[in-house]
């Protein structure tokens, strides 16, 4: 049994991990004041004044007793402690191995730390201490005593805190210590040994100049609020950072003079450090440009840059024997100031053996003294996160003996253009480097034991080490916990940033971003807040420009702009997009007022897909729309090619932008764009976002209480039923859109609805059943003037006919509606009458000819990127090749047909190929190739 008695914190008992009730208060204040002198005799009198005070009347004494009873009860459980009384008074004991509670565990750290002659195991025991502090001491207690016992906890506490930041200095940790020791300077700024290990951090942070300027800094207010110099451990700081750890040598003339220095800025490594193995070698590949001295580190907060350019630094010390100069130029940090290039060069320059005396105070000299003593020299120089490409400038070397490394969230395009830097663009971690990194710092052990909330965690950090570091560092602070746990926090978006915060802005997500954001403009700020906002992955220029109302000119630089600073992504020419957590933070922090860019947004995606929509399906009827936004000008789409190409690169988008027009309301809109989607997605095979589109259609159409939009919205959604095998709900919407067209006497909608009626009863196997609806659209349809809808329907009656093996009475009416066809143009309806041709010839024998009409078929719908039934063809194909004794190629047709299938979710197709790959004999069944009306 395992007994922890706890006062770092509330107070608190557990045995075996389960917490025991202690109480009241003043009872648990009881067990407080004897277990911070555990084994150790505390009297009566002592223990009374600790818990009441010193004014109270001896009946206390009384309830004391009472007290030390019900402990003595809740503790029966607690084997190996227990209040035993002595003559003078009560005594904690325990048996338990170890130190009794937590504080005498933190004492026995401390003392050992304190007797270990190596840095990194003090260190280490001394974190250790420290992390056994919950929170305030004796939390949930009152009284003189506990306030008296809580400040001296407290400042022991600091002791140890300072202590250990003096053990990490010694071992040049310095680096990872500047942002602790900045608020802690902050708040004691006359605490002089305070002031010295800040000055120290920064020094081995390569923050010399800052160094220097804090210490004078903190001597004018030592003076002018103490009147007293510094003291002796401010004063050797001081002078430790302006000597640089030089060492001193002495001339003939017995004149003092600074040696050669070979400086070794470089803060520690990442450790662990995952990933990142093609950016490593390209930065191994001194060949890989012309111009290899100069060598860049972009991307956005938290993606690791500085990791990797200290990995990277640490790797090849032995290439840089003259030594290692390293800056945090602050261009995005939390002082918002970025460093001056002169105070960055006054701080290289001291760091490399010049006297302060003499260093120059025009910034030219100063410049050209910097270059001249890192001339012909191999050095390293790691510039980290600067601001932009002026900065940078004044930095460089004006020889390629030395090396320099930099580092932004600015894409420095000019140091390309300048310098002919080598550029590197930094993502986020893939899964793999992600996972490897969870388990780097939790264990493999624990990492594998729940797998899927791992893949959770990475999916919701996006990859971000910044991200990750935080999960794993509050993760590993509780080994008890499930991970499970940390995934269903940042499950939640509105609390997914504040879960990863680790505390310090130099471990916040937000904190890292908010450092980008502070560069924008008003008007690149304003664009980042929309983007936030802006449903889809992705945003294209034109759609931007709607959505600022913006000339393309104003949008593009607005845009490239964000993509300067990291803050947007251009992954392919002329489309952006944000990084999630950089989306999060866009939306909590991009402000509001965006409602009429985005209805300009939905605005655009509505017009263009209408626009798209009429290249694929000129023969439908079109939908009127009103006039695009003031200042928005249509976006051209040149033909049938280049709207397919639009609606496959917008369609997550246009799928985006519907659900946020049923969020915002806009049910014309929400109709219009399943309208505009639904041939796109019959020809791609896309079968459940057709669904779920016409879902959204047909609750938009009832709110408007159009009743022609709702019968067609129904007649719709039953043939996305039909093509994804869901028969009752096809049959169900589509008898409800007959209604509806009966009800209104319309005879457009009756036929379309008889010839989707046909086709769903043909998908269920009854071809009887479908020829008598194609026949009865098919005089629906000799009622109007539609050439195109009337050779569709002969089409139809000829599939049907074929299917019910009357082949040559189904030859007249396909032989009609071929000539329509062609007569007009409609390659759609062409491919579809050959492929009924196709099945009449194989039907008949003629298994040639019927190979000939399924080539030009399925020809014309790869053309018309109609993967849909491009597969139902290749599968006639298929048979046709089967049929001829051609194994070969009927294997590789239907292998063609089942990726297609797979891709479009259609698992009883699936199964169908798959038997006929199973036994390569030619199929009595043929897939029916409809037409969308």
């Amino acid at each position: 049994m395992t007994v922890v008695l706890r006062l770092l914190g509330e107070v608190a008992v557990e045995v075996d991990g389960r917490p025991v009730d202690l109480g009241t208060p003043r009872q648990r204040c009881v067990l407080a004041a004897l277990a911070v002198d555990a084994g150790r005799v505390v009297s009566v009198d002592l223990l009374v004044e600790r818990v009441w005070g010193v004014d109270v009347a001896r009946r206390a004494q009384g309830t004391l007793h009472n007290y030390i009873s019900r402990l003595r009860r809740v503790l029966v459980g607690a084997d190996g402690v227990a209040i035993v009384r002595r003559s003078s008074g009560y005594v904690l004991l325990t048996d338990t191995i170890g130190p009794p509670t937590d504080l005498h565990r933190f004492r026995e750290l401390c003392a050992a730390a304190d007797a270990e002659v190596d840095d990194e195991h003090a260190a280490r025991m001394l974190t250790d201490a420290l992390g056994l502090w919950r929170g305030e001491p004796l939390t949930g207690l009152g009284g003189v005593w506990v306030e008296a016992e809580r400040e001296r906890l407290a400042q022991e506490r600091l002791t140890v805190e300072q202590t250990l930041v003096d053990a990490r200095l010694r071992l040049g940790e310095g680096g990872q210590l500047v942002t602790e020791l900045s608020q802690r300077s902050a708040r004691q700024p006359l605490n002089e040994r305070v002031a010295a290990q800040y000055m120290l951090a920064l020094h081995q942070a390569g923050r010399s100049a800052e160094a220097l300027e804090h210490y004078q800094k903190v001597r004018t207010r030592l003076i002018e609020e103490l009147a007293i110099e510094p003291g002796v451990l401010l004063q050797e700081a001081h002078q430790q950072v302006l000597v640089a750890d030089t060492t001193w040598v002495t001339t003939a003339a017995g004149d003092g003079v600074r040696a050669a220095v070979v400086p070794r800025q470089l803060p520690a490594g990442p450790a662990p450090f995952v990933g990142r193995h093609d950016e490593l070698a390209r930065l191994d590949d001194p060949g890989a440009s012309a111009t290899a001295a100069v060598s860049a580190v972009t991307g956005t907060g938290g993606v690791g840059k500085t990791w990797l350019a200290l990995h990277w630094a640490h790797r090849n010390l032995d290439r840089f024997p003259d030594g290692q100069l390293f800056v945090d130029l602050r261009g995005f940090s939390p002082e918002g100031v970025p460093l001056s290039p002169v105070a960055a060069v006054r701080g290289f320059v001291v760091s490399l053996g010049a006297p302060p005396a003499g260093i120059p105070a025009d910034p030219d000299a100063l410049i050209g003294l910097y270059r001249s003593l890192v001339a012909d020299k191999r050095m390293l120089i790691v510039l980290d996160n600067a601001r932009d490409t002026g900065q940078v400038l004044p930095l460089l070397p004006g020889t390629e003996t030395c090396v320099v490394l930099v580092t932004s969230r600015d894409r420095l395009s000019g140091l390309a253009t300048v310098r002919g830097s080598r550029m590197f663009t930094l993502n986020a971690l893939d899964d793999e480097d992600a996972q490897s990194l969870l388990a780097f710092r939790l264990g493999s052990r624990r990492v594998e034991a729940e797998p899927d909330a791992v893949s959770e965690l990475v999916r919701r950090c996006a990859g971000l080490p910044l991200a990750l570091g935080v999960v794993a560092s509050r993760a590993a602070a509780h080994p008890a916990s499930p991970l499970e746990m940390w995934a269903r926090e940042l499950r939640d978006v509105s609390t997914r940033l504040g879960a990863l915060d680790a505390g310090d802005p130099q471990s916040s997500v937000a904190a890292a971003l908010s450092w980008s954001h502070a560069a924008l403009t008003r008007e690149q700020a304003d664009l980042f807040g929309l983007l936030g906002f802006a449903p889809g992955p992705d945003i294209g220029t034109a759609a931007a420009t709607w959505a600022l109302g913006a000339t393309a000119e104003q949008a593009s630089g607005l845009l490239r702009a964000l993509t300067r600073v990291s803050l947007l992504h251009e992954h392919v020419p002329g489309r952006f997009r944000m990084h999630d957590l950089v989306r999060l933070y866009a939306v909590k922090h991009g402000g509001a007022g965006h409602d009429a860019a985005l209805r300009r947004l939905v605005a655009y995606y509505v017009h263009v897909a209408h626009a798209g929509e009429r290249m694929l399906a000129p023969q439908r009827r079109p939908v009127e729309l009103g006039p695009p936004p003031p200042g928005c000008d249509p976006w051209p789409l040149e033909d049938e090619a280049a709207a397919l190409a639009w609606f496959d690169t917008e369609h997550a988008n246009l799928l985006a932008v519907q659900r946020l027009a049923v969020e915002r309301h806009l049910h014309a809109e929400v109709w219009q764009l399943a309208w505009a989607l639904d041939n796109f997605h019959w020809r791609r095979g896309h079968l459940q976002d057709n669904i779920t589109t016409w879902l959204a259609g047909v609750a938009a159409a009832d709110h408007l209480g159009a009743t022609e939009l709702l019968g067609r919205s129904h007649r719709r959604l039953g043939r996305a039923y039909a093509q994804a095998g869901h028969h009752t709900e096809a049959l169900r919407h589509l008898n409800r859109a007959l209604d509806l067209a009966e009800n209104r006497g319309d005879l457009h909608d009756r036929a379309h609805t008889a010839n989707a009626l046909a086709w769903a009863s043909s998908l269920r196997g009854n071809d009887r059943e479908a020829l008598e609806h194609a026949r009865r659209a098919l005089k629906f349809y000799r009622g109007l003037t539609n050439p195109v809808w009337l050779a569709r329907a002969l089409n139809s009656v000829g599939w049907y006919q074929a299917r019910l093996g009357r082949l040559h009475d189904a030859l007249e009416p396909c032989a009609q509606a071929l000539g329509l066809f062609r007569r007009h143009q409609d390659a759609d309806g062409e491919a579809a009458v050959l492929d009924t041709l196709g099945l009449i010839a194989h039907r008949l024998g003629d298994h040639a000819n019927a190979l000939k009409h399924h080539l030009a078929a399925l020809i014309l719908f790869r053309r018309l990127g109609n993967d849909y039934l491009e597969a139902d063809t290749l599968v006639n194909i298929a048979h046709a090749h089967a049929a001829l004794g051609d194994t070969h190629r009927a294997r590789d047709s239907w292998q063609q047909a089942l990726r297609l299938y797979r891709a479009q979710g259609r698992p009883d197709d699936v199964a169908r190929v798959q038997r006929h790959l199973a036994t390569l004999m030619p199929a009595n069944s043929d897939h029916p190739v409809g037409i969308a009306t």
